[in-house]
Order: C-alpha cells, then sequence, then structure tokens
C-alpha cells in the first residue's frame, strides 16, 4: 500500500524557473510542491539562465512553506546533461527531481547513483509521456525505491498516439500508470487540466481522477491548486466512515449502513485516513 502519510502532496504546480517572481506564489496557492521547470517552459535560448536562477533559489533552502521539485531536460538532450551536471555540482538539494520522457528503467537508476554519489536525498518523479515509456511503465515504477511516483505527461503521451489529450482518449494510460504505481507502492500523479478558463471543467477532471485511482494532480495556474487540494482531501464525514469501518473491521466482519466490511474495504479505508493525513 502507497504511504501517502510521509509523502503527502496532492497538488504539483509548474513554474517557469525563469520566473522567480512566481515561485513563492505557488506556496501562497496552496500547491503542496513547487515544480521549477527547466524544460518546456524555457525557450531554449534561455536555459542556461533559468538553470542558473532555479539552483541558487533551491540552495537558498526556501522557507515557503512548500516543497520543491526541478523538471530537468531529458537526459538524451545537451540542456538536460547540462542541467544535471549542475545540479550535482551545486548546494541545491530539491526535494524532488522530475524526469521527462521517462522511458527506460536505467535512466532511473543512473539518477539514483549519481544523486547517491553526490549525497543528496532528493526523491525521483519519472514523467510518462511516450508510447515507449508506457510499455515499460511496470517495470519502470520499480526502478529503484528513489523513486517516489510517476506523473502522466498527457500533452506529449496524446501527441505520441495520435490521440486527443482529452479524458477518455487517454484512459488507458492513466489506467496503465495507476496500475503500475499500484504494484510498486509508489504515488500516481495526473497531468495537467490545460484550459484555465473552464473551472467547471476542471473540478470534472480531478473528481474523474480521484474516482481512477490517482493522489495527486499537476497543476500549470496557481488558481488550479484550489479545486485539486479540495477533491484530493477527504472531507470530514468520509473520514470518520473511515474510522467507523476499521473500528468495525477490527470485530471481524461487520456491516456499516447496510454495507459488508472486510478487509478490502477496510483496505480502502486506511487509504482514505492516510489521504487525509492522518494514521489508521
Amino acid at each position: 500500500m502507497i504511504d501517502h502519510t510521509s509523502t503527502r502532496a496532492r497538488s504539483w504546480l509548474f513554474t517557469p524557473a525563469t520566473r522567480p517572481d512566481r515561485f513563492a506564489k505557488a506556496s501562497a496557492a496552496g500547491a503542496d510542491v513547487a515544480i521549477l521547470d527547466l524544460e518546456d517552459a524555457v525557450a531554449p535560448g534561455d536555459k542556461a539562465q533559468a538553470r542558473t536562477i532555479a539552483l541558487e533559489y533551491l540552495a537558498d533552502e526556501p522557507a515557503d512553506g512548500a516543497r520543491h521539485a526541478l523538471r530537468i531536460n531529458g537526459l538524451d538532450t545537451r540542456a538536460g546533461i547540462a542541467d544535471l551536471d549542475a545540479l550535482l555540482g551545486s548546494a541545491a538539494a530539491p526535494d524532488f527531481l522530475v524526469l521527462p520522457k521517462t522511458e527506460t528503467v536505467g535512466h532511473l537508476q543512473i539518477l539514483d547513483r549519481l544523486m547517491t554519489a553526490a549525497g543528496k536525498d532528493t526523491r525521483l518523479i519519472g514523467l510518462i509521456e511516450s508510447a515507449h515509456g508506457l510499455a515499460a511503465v511496470e517495470a519502470i515504477a520499480a526502478a529503484t525505491p528513489r523513486l517516489a511516483g510517476l506523473m502522466l505527461g498527457a500533452a506529449d503521451m496524446a501527441a505520441d498516439l495520435g490521440s486527443a489529450t482529452a479524458w477518455a482518449p487517454l484512459a488507458f494510460a492513466r489506467g496503465r500508470l495507476i496500475a503500475a504505481c499500484a504494484l510498486a507502492g509508489i504515488t500516481p500523479i495526473d497531468a495537467p487540466f490545460f484550459d484555465l478558463h473552464d473551472e467547471a471543467g476542471l473540478k470534472h477532471e480531478v473528481a474523474a481522477a480521484v474516482a481512477l485511482g490517482f493522489a495527486a494532480k499537476a497543476a500549470i495556474h496557481p488558481a488550479q491548486i484550489a479545486a485539486i487540494n479540495a477533491a484530493l482531501t477527504p472531507s470530514a464525514e468520509a473520514v470518520d466512515k473511515a474510522r467507523a469501518i476499521l473500528a468495525e473491521n477490527a470485530k471481524g466482519v461487520g456491516t456499516i449502513d447496510g454495507q459488508m466490511i472486510d478487509e478490502a474495504i477496510a483496505r480502502k479505508a486506511r487509504r482514505i485516513l492516510a489521504a487525509a493525513g492522518l494514521e489508521a
């Protein structure tokens, strides 16, 4: 079972690393993790500047209330190699390192060894955003204990598959990623919702993500964070029912509100308490 208690991170907000004025706004918006992005959000000519800004900010161990992730460029690019080399040689130690285009176990294992040699306890997040990555997702999910979760890259995945970026065409990819994470005991993170002006659509997609089994969702704007956190935080009523289920299950098979209580139901109750940051 995934241990969400120690790594509870419902909302992951992408922020261009070229915009340090926005870094603290991620925490102010309530984001659990602020992702300083060196990849898609940065123009090719600005990569070096973005790298310097991000690493200097992270080296100062910012106390802005959020945990911090750094998305580097892919390891098959010169920018990605430069990002990694600069990170390893710096004082920066982000909570998470996000690897785009994760397609092989080897890339994650190399990152693990390099981080260990550099004395950094940074956890890894793999972005699954290609057919190759999806085909190897079960092996990728079990690549290294340093891996904390997998995130779906919906836009790139849709481009690779030739599908729309909508929910239904990517349902198979989402389900396979969630199953792989469940097998490995790591956190599945859903892709961002890209329409900034469709609040109802955001709420609908977050609800669908929770129903499918995602434990977190990425965002591209601070205004999306409240809806994500609300959907991924169990209500007081749900917490009370989960506690009642566990109390009943401790007595053996029983019923609550006409529902039979067994170990399968108790497992779901433990997940609800963990998602609320509570111990069973």
